[in-house]
């Protein structure tokens, strides 16, 4: 196996930006004369906005926090907050802390979690003193799911997972009463990432297709919401209002890693988002074997262009394999024997060549139809 090497290979015509290091493994990465790729052009420009002095990021904080207490204003709870025991949702949590206020914590538990993932928000929870809600899901149905999708050899497996979870955080919301999703969304450490190595989490009509073709259980608990009231819901504000403290700071990932540690004792689990033992899996297994893609390229990327990382010092990162080599064998055979697999019918699926998510039925052109109206009715006036 070579897990982890693709990053390394050199094709004919292969190119890699000369600031951060996205290569051609992106099929719409593109050069200028200088050999700067667009993902560092974009970086350049939008980063600008995200940059704030101390005193205009701790008084935007305090503004985010009064709307929120305003709004939720003798309710139990004033917001929602999703965590996962990862970074950004670990630091969320902790700035909801400093900020005072209420929030429903809701953790989804899709039967992936790492014990360091348990641990750290069994900490945070605990000393900060919220209440927290486990979401549950159906394992057989989330199993079948999960099979379905490897099944097909299209390239976001985790669209299952993160539909559960905006579809658990809207119905909980509703159910509560509670305007305000306080999100771990943020620009600094999430805005390279190429639109070909994943798909639309909202594309409810794309995972029930996928599922209608290779899946073998009836989808009665799973949860579910249309792109339609997703997007009603968040960008139209008819429903919950989406709050993304991390953008309203200078928000960066190491100096969050270290308050972590020091108020809660929070672990760290070896990459961005292993904190599931699935999605390491799938990040530093499937995507490089199957669709030689590396999520290394842009997490680290993000961090060069945060100044967390020197283009040097990620490169020296990528020629190491993405997985050790007895721990691979170890969660390989733990996943395979968990979703049912056997090794000759996981390797018949990981030599299927890729296939497209619009290969099945998606809502994607009521999407963008919905663009489509959005820039005509919000258009700047000339």
């Amino acid at each position: 196996m070579n897990s982890g090497l693709l990053s390394v290979n050199r094709s004919p015509g292969y190119k890699i930006c000369v600031k951060c290091v996205m290569d051609s493994s992106d099929p719409d990465i593109t050069f200028d004369e200088s050999g700067v790729c667009n993902h560092c052009r974009r970086a350049a420009a939008l980063a600008p906005k995200y940059e704030f002095s101390a005193v205009d990021a701790s008084n935007r904080l305090a503004l985010l926090a009064d709307e929120v207490r305003n709004a939720g204003s003798g309710r139990r709870y004033n917001c929602i907050l999703g965590v996962s025991g990862g970074i950004d949702s670990s630091y969320v949590a902790y700035l909801a802390g400093q900020m005072r206020l209420t929030p429903l914590v809701v953790h989804f538990d899709n039967g992936w979690n790492s014990e360091i993932a348990v641990s750290n928000i069994k900490s945070i929870v605990e000393k900060l003193g919220f209440d927290l809600h486990t979401e549950v899901i159906d394992w057989e149905e989330f199993r079948d799911l999960q099979r379905a999708f490897l099944k097909a050899s299209v390239i976001d497996i985790e669209m299952i997972s993160d539909h559960a979870i905006f579809a658990s955080m809207y119905r909980l919301a509703r159910q509560n009463n509670i305007r305000h999703v306080l999100s771990g969304t943020n620009f600094r450490t999430e805005h390279t990432m190429p639109h070909r190595w994943y798909w639309r989490k909202q594309d409810l009509v794309n995972l029930k297709a996928i599922h209608r073709k290779y899946g073998e259980l009836p989808l009665r608990t799973f949860p579910t919401l249309t792109t339609f009231r997703f997007q009603a819901s968040r960008k139209l504000g008819l429903g919950q209002k989406y709050v993304e403290p991390l953008n309203n700071m200078n928000y960066v990932r190491s100096k969050a890693m270290e308050t972590l540690a020091k108020e809660f004792g929070w672990r760290y689990y070896g990459g961005k988002h292993y904190e599931s033992v699935f999605t390491k899996f799938y990040q530093a297994y499937v995507l490089p074997e199957k669709f030689g893609v590396d999520k290394r390229r842009a997490h680290f990327s993000d961090l060069i262009h945060n100044g967390e990382k020197s283009r040097s010092e990620a490169l020296a990162e990528l020629e190491k394999p993405a997985y050790d080599s007895a721990e691979l064998e170890t969660d390989k055979a733990y996943v395979l024997k968990k979703l049912g697999f056997s090794d000759l019918e996981f390797a018949a699926i990981m030599a299927e060549k890729p296939r497209s998510h619009l290969e099945f039925a998606s809502d994607q052109r009521l999407v963008d139809v919905m663009h489509w109206l959005n820039r005509r009715l919000f258009r700047p006036a000339n």
